[in-house]
Order: structure tokens, then sequence, then C-alpha cells
């Protein structure tokens, strides 16, 4: 097979969907891959390196996309790669389609094969492509909220791990998945008081087994995200609903109740956001303010640390990237069920229902098109 590896031009998005690594496991089996010229120098990896381990350097992205049976990606396509997208070609990246219905609608009209990280899921419901990158996040929630709380920033002015004699910050995490785990785990690390929140008590069993003194487990509903609001000074929204819309837990009115300086960083944007004021900023202007709570809602956080995030990914992605290169997507979808999965748009058809539901699209049997 052909695999084509377009440099990502998404605002400030410094990763590659292939390391070096990932390109030698590939042409050692036999397959073509084609990297457009300095694709993974924002993750530290240059041309030469690339070409030592097997990979082929084109210059011209619109060759990369025309050659390539398979386009792996990191972000979803953009409005000027619409075009590039060809019937019947395998692209494999996170799309987040229930966040976009520009997106959704362009993807129907290519006939591509669409093949999303984010819902590759496997028997016991683990996103394992969506993992990597939102332990990175989830880490980042906490570092990049705590930067925004600085009062120059039109934080409260708190330091979260407090020093002797103050009490540190508190932060509020609505989620205990990856991402929420992740964030309960790197403000516990800070010294800040954690309060996690998610609606399964057998996660909550978990992790209130797991997590250090400093964090506190609870239900999650409206009557405790409202009374916790007004106490806490960094709110992470981390809810996940696999490739569908997120839930909107705190809505418009609740930032009333909050004190000013406030900070909200909404892990949850790349699905349309957990918090009804949010809307996706860049890491060129990450934030914005509402009723005087600073907002930190880029959609694309792991970008910010290409390195870690790309050999994460790959790690993840290259050993589905080997099933679908040596079977084709038909044969390696209809094997492999985590795989089968993954398809949202195939050929035009909606095969995936929270895509489906977002639009109130037709929604296709995925069977039908293996």
């Amino acid at each position: 097979m052909i695999i084509g590896v377009p440099k990502e031009i998404k605002s400030n998005e410094n990763r590659v969907a292939l390391t070096p690594a990932g390109a030698l496991e590939l042409s050692r089996r036999g397959h073509t891959v084609y990297i457009q010229s300095t694709a993974g120098v924002g993750s530290g990896f240059e041309d030469a390196e690339y070409i030592s381990y097997g990979a082929q350097i084109l210059s011209d992205v619109d060759e990369v996309w025309a050659k390539s049976d398979m386009i792996m990606k990191v972000k979803e396509p953009i409005k000027e790669e619409y075009a590039r997208c060809r019937e019947n070609q395998l692209i494999f990246t996170y799309f987040h389609f229930a966040s976009s219905e520009e997106l959704t609608h362009a993807m129907i009209k290519a006939g591509s094969i669409c093949l999303a990280y984010e819902t590759v899921e496997t028997h016991d419901r683990q996103l394992p492509l969506l993992i990597p990158m939102s332990e990175v996040a989830g880490r980042m929630a906490i570092q990049e909220g705590a930067k925004y709380l600085e009062k120059p920033s039109n934080g409260r002015g708190v330091l979260l791990g407090g020093i002797p004699g103050v009490a540190p910050g508190k932060v509020l995490v609505l989620g205990g998945g990856i991402v929420g785990t992740q964030a309960a785990k790197m403000a516990a690390g800070l010294g800040a008081q954690v309060t996690l929140l998610d609606v399964s008590l057998n996660r909550l069993r978990y992790l209130s087994d797991i997590m250090p003194a400093n964090v506190i487990t609870m239900y999650s509903n409206e009557y405790n995200i409202r009374r916790l609001i007004q106490t806490h000074d960094l709110i992470v929204g981390a809810v996940l609903i696999p490739g569908a819309k997120a839930p909107k837990l705190i809505t418009r009115d609740m930032l009333k109740l909050m004190r000013p300086g406030t900070v909200i960083v909404d892990v949850a944007v790349d699905q349309g956001g957990c918090i009804e004021t949010t809307h996706a900023t860049t890491h060129a202007d990450p934030i914005f303010i509402i009723d005087d709570v600073v907002h930190y809602c880029v959609a694309n956080m792991p970008g910010a640390v290409p390195f870690t995030s790309t050999v994460g990914l790959t790690n993840a992605t290259l050993p589905y990237a080997i099933q679908l290169a040596e079977k084709g997507w038909q044969k390696a979808c209809t094997d492999n069920n985590e795989l089968k999965l993954g398809l949202n748009v195939v050929k035009g058809k909606v095969v995936y229902k929270g895509v489906a539901d977002a639009f109130s699209l037709p929604l296709h049997e995925v069977t039908a098109v293996l």
C-alpha cells in the first residue's frame, strides 16, 4: 500500500502522524511511505531521518495526497484540504465529526473512507487511539490552567499548590475518564485540593482507591456542579461520549456563580465542549473571557508538546496502520471489530450513529459498506 503523511496545517499544529520509527515498520513490510517535506520538523524529526528509515520525501502536498492509498494525519482535514480528499481514499486521523457539520458534509461529498482514531474501540470500551492524546491533554489542562490563574492572565491570582500558611487552590474536574484522571493526578501532584466528578459509581470507587488523599470523588449532577463551581478556582471539562457531542454540564447562567478570575479549561472542545460558552480557540489566541471567567478552549492542546504527542500517537496508531496497509481497509475492518468501529463516513454514507444523530443524517449499516 502507498501511505501518505502530509504536513499538518491547522493553526500551531506541530505534530505529525508518523515518526521515523513508524515509517521504518511500514517500509520494511514492503509498503511505500511518502512524507511531505518538513512534515516532522515541528516534532523534532528531520527529512533526512525519515529517508534513512525507508520513507520518501515529497515537496508537493498535492502529490502526497494524489499518490496515496491511505492518508495518515493527526487532525481532521480543514477547508483547504477538502478538495484533496479523493473518492475511495482511506483517511486515518482524528475527525471529531460530531463537532463540525461542515466537515461531515465535506467528507460525504468527497466519497473518502473516513476512519476516525477517536472511535476505534476495544471490547472493554477503551479508546486506544484517543488515550495517549487524552493523557497529554489531561496533564496539560492543569499546566495551562495554573498559568491562566495568574493575575496577568486575568486569573484569580491563585497558586494551585499554595504555600505554608496559605491554603492551596481548588480544582474541579468534570469527568473521571482518561483526561479527568490525568488532570486530577497532575493537580494533586502540585498540591491542589481536587474534586473529581463522574456519573459512574464503579468508576468513582476505583478512582477513590487509586487517588491521593487530596482528591475527593463525588457523583456528578447539576446540584453538585452548581454548588462546587462557586468555590473552585480551576474547572476542567473532561467529559467524552465517543463519537458524539459532549453534554453541556455548565450553562451560561452558571458563570454568574463563579468568582471573577475563575479559569475553565474545556478539553471536550473537540466534541463541542461540555461548557455552554465554549468555542474552539488556538494556541496563538488561546483564551477568551465571559462574565469575568477565563475560558481556555484550545482544540489541539497536545500540539503544544509535539515531540511527546507524536511519539505517543504513533505508538498507538501504528499497529492499526499496519493492519490497514497489509489487508486493505475492508478486510482489516472485517477482521478487527476495533477498526470497524472507527469507520464514520464511508463513500458518502454515514455509518457511525453519533455522527448521524448529531446532524439528523441517515445512518447506514457499516456491514453494508464492508
